[in-house]
């Protein structure tokens, strides 16, 4: 309980403007065993799940990837609303890159376990050992705990992230997922069925729906340049969707320059 306790205030500073700067010093980083602690009330959540697709109530704000800028996170939830008073969807993609991932991830994982009904995180292609060894999130974790044991308990979590989500409201249904389809989940319920809980493979199902990419060029599916899964045309989203009764398709995984954007004559 006091690890807890030492937990929750730590959030509270990082989320109070005055105090933030001060909780990101390394001598106010939470423990490992409070992370560890953490890790374990997160795992316990997820994996009481029956498949790595969540459903998810309308209203609700969609987030995209935040690749460890604290303090835009920061922002959003000021101008979004903490939960549970605003219900939150995040799209993947919370470490690497940014200064802050270690912080990042411990703040969204806390929002989580303290509200599992109004959070909701997505896992990304970020989230897994072999990118996040590359990116940056694993030489910031020995870099402030000086062992790689904050790395480990987090990547353990990761694996445990569902992949899709839908969002149900009265007169609409929007996939979610971070970043696309896959050739070789045709239907929803070949999404629903989805159970995964180990490192992402570097092809497949699960891989797909966190590296394909949307492209306005090409016609049905097409090889990808990020050398994993695909890029796929305006026709395969529009049979996906009709035969799937689905209005939009949410994802992340690239950068728009707007914030958001339509394509495929929305």
């Amino acid at each position: 309980l006091a690890r807890r306790a030492a937990m929750d205030d730590w959030v509270r500073d990082l989320q109070d403007e005055r105090a933030a700067v001060r909780a990101t010093s390394l001598e106010r980083l939470p423990r490992v065993l409070e992370i560890q602690q953490l890790c374990e009330r997160a795992l316990g959540l997820l994996c009481r799940r029956p498949s790595s697709f969540v459903e998810v109530s309308s209203p609700v704000t969609v987030v995209g990837d935040i690749h460890g800028q604290l303090y835009d996170l920061l922002e959003m939830l000021r101008v979004g609303g903490p939960p549970p008073d605003t219900n939150y969807l995040f799209l993947g993609d919370y470490v690497d890159r940014g200064h802050y991932s270690v912080e990042t991830i411990l703040l969204l994982l806390n929002l989580y376990v303290r509200f599992p009904d109004n959070v909701t995180l997505l896992r990304g292609n970020h989230e897994t050992r072999q990118i996040t060894q590359v990116y940056g999130f694993y030489d910031e974790c020995v870099r402030k705990y000086n062992n790689p044991i904050v790395w480990r308990l987090v990547t353990e979590v990761f694996d445990a992230l569902p992949v899709a989500a839908m969002v149900v409201s009265a007169n609409s249904r929007v996939l979610a997922v971070h970043a696309g389809l896959s050739p070789e989940l045709p239907t929803l319920d070949a999404v629903r069925q989805l159970r995964y809980n180990a490192e992402v493979p570097h092809e497949g199902p699960v891989c797909d729906l966190l590296w394909s990419d949307p492209d306005e060029s090409v016609d049905g599916w097409g090889v990808s340049q990020r050398g994993a899964g695909y890029v796929f045309g305006a026709d395969v989203v529009s049979k996906f969707n009709r035969e799937n009764n689905i209005d939009l398709i949410c994802r992340s995984h690239q950068l728009v320059m707007e914030g958001y954007k339509e394509i495929f004559n929305s």
